[in-house]
């Protein structure tokens, strides 16, 4: 599957997703992008999921007319991530357009 990883998240999640099309939103040159526009220029580009850290971005964009699914992580520091690279993965596998699935995977706290 063709994942676009968000900004906020560590550039090891993509070595981690294996058996998925992995690339970062600064590979692509599209840094400094806003949501939208993001989500519509990844699907024009054929991308079947964004993975982000963000977890406003449900509340901001209409996802039910996307082609885009939309995974969200709850904590993007990667000593919270790495144990839960399975579940990611499944999730992402698993994932329909227009769709938005939220990925427990810790919650930082200072």
């Amino acid at each position: 599957m063709k994942v676009l990883l968000d900004e906020n998240l560590p550039h090891r999640l993509r070595n981690a997703l294996e058996g998925h099309e992995v690339f970062t939103v600064r590979y692509q040159g599209w840094s400094g992008l806003k949501n939208g526009g993001l989500l519509s220029v990844a699907e024009a580009e054929g991308f079947a999921v964004f993975l982000t850290g963000d977890q406003t971005l449900s509340f901001e964009q209409n996802l039910g007319s996307r082609t885009i699914a939309v995974v969200v992580l709850t904590a993007i520091e990667w000593h919270m991530l790495r144990g839960s690279v399975g579940e990611i993965q499944e999730v992402i596998g698993a994932a329909q357009p227009g769709s938005l699935r939220v990925v427990e995977v810790g919650k930082f706290s200072r």
